[in-house]
């Protein structure tokens, strides 16, 4: 049989460098976004994998998972509590120890089918790094849709390294990043340092991180954009009568109603009553396009039946209103609606008894035509779901606008966090942006991921901007899916087919010791 590889660190130290490498990495995520710090993080949790059995990868990825998701996630206890901060973030943390364990797995069987320089310095870190979006993808979909929040992509939105993603999409990013790290790890591992060969497996990646630009796209002309951010009361705990929302949007609206404008933004929720059933609302909409002279993009919750929506909807004088509506494509779990309620309900009622209306998901395409120019939409949480940012670039638009409200996490880095998304997105798809929320952060980002245009959080105000109209689909929007599938599963089916091969072959290749390896073999094997 073969040599079991010795774990490069022992247990303990590996325990400690996992915690660093999630807390350190959630320095790289908004408020403080210092990105490079990404680099650290991901070789300290790699390295805490390599020479693991399972129950020790196990072990390992849960605690650089809890480092990062307890602290990444602190803001979903604004409101409401500990319970669904701890809940969100163990789940999250289970997920990474499960999926670390693919990842030892690499480390243990691809330098028994490989053991030359190529498959050290380029097959591993290849592989290894796929596996790391694979986990991604595993957190982004499982259970009820997942949660794509904590990607090492989206830390690089204030990088030079962000352009790439408009090639290779964010799991592309992802992996690039990965594999550099990886690379380096296995440089250092066998020592070579006088060989300049064996460096540029590492530098290639790197050099090409630093140095392919922004995949360009046309430029079509502008679209000037008035967008309002109300600063209601639109928080979910927050004291408001009927209207409250409402009237604080139109308040925030009328210093710029004299305004040459295209379009009217508002935010998600901006309108507190269902337009296509109030008409007292219908009527003041109504009268608001009409003094603008311009169509109106509002945000509400309407009722078909007995199905609820979060509605982003194109309303304009004298015509049959909605003239278009979207609803919602992703909406959170025990936010918006409760899956399986009545386990839930045994677990937690005062907290599943909050949730009072089930939010049904939309199906409509994520796009709608404003007098000729194509816009794709976003509402909140929708922004980090890869599907309807391509189906919106793919349907035509010429600029995005994402309507969002983060009154529920005033004062903590989520409205950050989420517009460092909406910041990928724009450099992903080569399209500019509008992030507008109830009560901040808002802003106007150029297609390049620059800010154009911005309003203080916690501040009703209103801004006109004359915002960049683009065509042309980048790699990331025509190959993103690819991308992801390649990457995500392909690299599951890859480790099964190494995994046959080593088999098969009986263990006739030894493992080559690493040149510059720790002890701890024992320590790990107890666990």
């Amino acid at each position: 049989m073969p040599e079991r590889p010795r774990p490069l660190l022992p247990l303990w130290a590996a325990s400690l460098a996992a915690i660093a490498g999630g807390l350190i990495l959630t320095l790289a995520f908004p408020a403080l976004a210092w990105w490079p710090t990404v680099f650290v993080a991901v070789p300290l949790a790699l390295v805490s994998l390599i020479g693991r059995r399972a129950w020790g990868a196990v072990l390992v990825g849960f605690l650089f998972g809890a480092a990062l998701f307890f602290v990444n996630l602190s803001f979903t206890a604004r409101y409401l509590g500990p319970v669904p901060w701890i809940a969100l973030s163990v789940l999250q943390a289970a997920l990474t120890a499960a999926a670390a364990v693919p990842i030892t797995l690499a480390y243990r069987l691809m330098p028994r089918l490989a053991p030359g320089a190529a498959g050290r310095l380029i097959g591993l870190p290849a592989l290894v790094a796929a596996l790391w979006v694979a986990r991604e993808e595993l957190l982004g979909t499982f259970p009820y849709g997942g949660f794509p929040w904590a990607r090492v992509a989206v830390t690089q939105a204030s990088s030079p390294l962000a352009e790439v993603a408009s090639w290779t999409g964010m799991s592309g990013l992802s992996f690039l990043i990965v594999f550099v790290c990886a690379a380096l790890i296995e440089y250092f591992r066998r020592g070579a340092f006088a060989d300049i060969r064996t460096a540029l497996p590492y530098a290639l990646p790197a050099i090409l991180l630093l140095s392919v630009p922004q995949f360009p796209t046309t430029d079509a002309g502008m679209l000037r954009v008035g967008a309002v951010q109300g600063n209601g009361p639109a928080g979910y705990f927050d004291e408001r009568e009927a209207y409250d929302v409402f009237r604080a949007q139109l308040a925030a609206t009328e210093p710029i109603e004299d305004d040459d404008i295209d379009v009217l933004l508002w935010p998600e929720g901006g309108v507190d009553a269902d337009p296509t059933t109030n008409s007292s609302v219908a009527r003041t909409l109504d009268d608001l396009s009409e003094r603008l002279d311009a169509p109106l993009l509002i945000g509400a919750v309407t009722a078909r039946g007995e199905q609820y929506f979060n509605s982003s909807m194109l309303w304009d004088a004298g015509a049959d209103n909605p003239v278009s509506t979207y609803d919602k494509r992703h909406p959170v779990p025990f936010g918006e609606y409760v899956p399986n309620r009545a386990f839930f309900m045994l677990l937690a009622p005062d907290l599943i008894g909050l949730i009072q209306r089930e939010f049904s998901p939309g199906t409509t395409a994520p796009f709608v035509d404003v007098d000729g120019v194509g816009v794709g939409l976003a509402i909140c949480f929708d922004v980090i779901y890869d599907d309807v940012i391509r189906e919106g670039a793919q349907a035509g638009a010429e600029v995005f606008m994402f309507q969002t409200n983060n009154a529920d996490f005033r004062g903590t880095d989520e409205n950050l966090q989420q517009l460092a998304f909406a910041r990928m997105r724009a450099i992903e798809t080569g399209r500019a942006v509008v992030n507008l929320s109830t009560v901040g952060t808002s802003q106007v980002i150029a297609p390049d991921g620059a800010t154009l245009d911005a309003l203080p959080a916690d501040e009703p105000g209103a801004m006109v901007t004359d915002v960049p109209l683009r065509t042309g689909l980048t790699p990331a929007v025509v190959a993103g899916e690819a991308i992801q599938s390649v990457l995500g599963w392909g690299s599951v089916i890859v480790l099964a087919v190494i995994g046959v091969l080593v088999r098969r072959r009986g263990g006739t290749t030894k493992t080559p010791a690493p040149r510059h390896g720790g002890q701890g073999a024992g320590v790990d094997s107890a666990v």
